[in-house]
């Protein structure tokens, strides 16, 4: 393949095909904007713009996370209901609104009420948005438009990132405030790209319509919710538990830190459409999430090497971790996206793709203090346990999602409807 070749090839991977698969891409790109920002300047925004301690903004964003968990499964039967366009919509509008009252919050009880308000809000917003790719796209094309999703989202997570840079430079309460308030504007901004979208007809709702839990019955499913979203704790370990680790045992500078989160964006951008390819199915999601649970073992083999090594040769060994994650999670997030595809039926879909996310925020709620635990606190040897864990996942996520396809869905009352969207 000639250079010319390889650069076309590379610009397809990056640049979506026009039509639906780019709108999706370019509303993620323009609402990670405004969650980039924010994410990269909350701490600060909570500490210098709203007066709260440290300990209070830790103890309302756990409460937060808290009813998100709670909240992912019914929230997401809205989308069932009323059609993920339409609560997509109005679930970016309440967002706006919400981050436009954050500089009038006053206290705890007030910054307490609305994150965990955003909480719910994203809750039933992210379960939308699956669901509305899922049901506009042909199935050969549902984990390609998610992959570019993803890419758009990091190209826009870093713009916010930058501008968060230049809010933290001027450091005065009216860019604090200036900030929410155009946080704000790019959510509204988002809800006009989503709502201009093609409308989908109204998948059929069963004669009977199942509660908002009983997909909690669905015990191959959840099996599978519960594994997927363990494996999805490579995000952890790369933002949290690897910085950690390169502080307190090792010799490489700080700066090493910015640079692997840098390298993380960068191919994530360049390569995810690329190694999403044959997980479009849901044996070939399956086996694509074995394959992340294993490259994440891996990492956790080599990173503790890091420990006794030095100088450069530290370096090399750390890059060489970060690019055994960064595959694995890669090939994890295609994997997922191919398991939301498939499995979850078409008149459940909503119920069903809140009960995948209730597996992730499992993980988030587990996977902080426990891989910390086990993989700096213990001096190194925590590693060796946590490898096998991610091992014993991986062995097991493949024989879960045969048993979930052999086993009909609550509720799955017809085969899946030709969706054609209405211009």
């Amino acid at each position: 393949m000639g250079t010319r070749e390889t650069i076309r090839t590379a610009v397809r991977d990056v640049i979506p095909p026009a039509g639906l698969t780019r709108a999706l891409a370019v509303q993620a790109m323009v609402y990670a904007v405004g969650s980039g920002l924010f994410h990269a300047g909350s701490a600060v925004f909570f500490t210098r713009a709203l007066g709260l301690s440290a300990a209070q903004v830790g103890l309302g964003l756990s409460i937060a996370a808290g009813v998100s968990l709670l909240g992912t499964v019914p929230l997401g039967g809205l989308t069932d209901r009323y059609g993920p366009q339409r609560v997509w919509v109005v679930g970016l509008v309440l967002n706006a609104a919400l981050f436009a009252t954050y500089p009038f919050v006053g206290g705890f009880a007030g910054f307490l009420a609305v994150v965990v308000a955003l909480a719910a809000v994203d809750a039933a917003v992210g379960v939308a948005r699956q669901v509305y790719s899922i049901n506009a796209l042909p199935p050969a094309e549902r984990v390609t438009a998610m992959a570019y999703q993803r890419s758009s989202l990091n190209v826009g997570f870093g713009l916010g990132a930058v501008i968060s840079g230049l809010v933290l430079a001027v450091d005065t309460i009216t860019a604090y405030r200036g900030m929410v308030w155009f946080i704000s504007t790019v959510f509204l901004v988002t809800a006009l790209f989503v709502r201009r979208l093609p409308r989908l007809p109204q998948v059929a709702r069963p004669a009977e319509p199942m509660s908002r839990l009983a997909v909690l019955r669905d015990r191959p499913f959840m099996a599978v919710s519960v594994l997927s979203g363990l494996l999805t704790a490579h995000g952890v370990l790369y933002l949290t538990v690897m910085p950690l680790w390169i502080l307190t045992h090792t010799d490489a500078p700080k700066t090493m830190i910015a640079g692997l989160v840098l390298l993380n964006t960068i191919l994530i951008v360049l390569l995810q459409v690329r190694v999403s390819r044959g997980a479009d199915t849901a044996a070939g999601a399956a086996r694509a999430s074995r394959r992340g649970g294993l490259l994440i073992a891996l990492f956790c083999l080599v990173l503790p090497i890091s420990g006794v090594t030095r100088g450069l040769l530290t370096v090399a060994v750390l890059v060489a971790a970060a690019m055994l994650l960064i595959l694995a999670e890669l090939i994890e997030s295609a994997g997922s996206w191919g398991l939301t595809a498939t499995l979850p039926p078409a008149d459940q879909r909503g119920a069903y793709v809140g009960a995948l996310g209730l597996g992730v925020q499992v993980q988030y709620l587990i996977a902080p203090a426990g891989l910390t635990a086990l993989g700096v606190t213990t001096g190194g040897w925590g590693w060796l346990p946590t490898a096998a864990i991610f091992v014993l996942v991986a062995a097991a996520i493949v024989p879960a999602v045969a048993w979930a396809q052999r086993t009909p869905r609550l509720g799955a009352e017809a085969a899946e409807p030709a969706m054609t969207p209405v211009p």
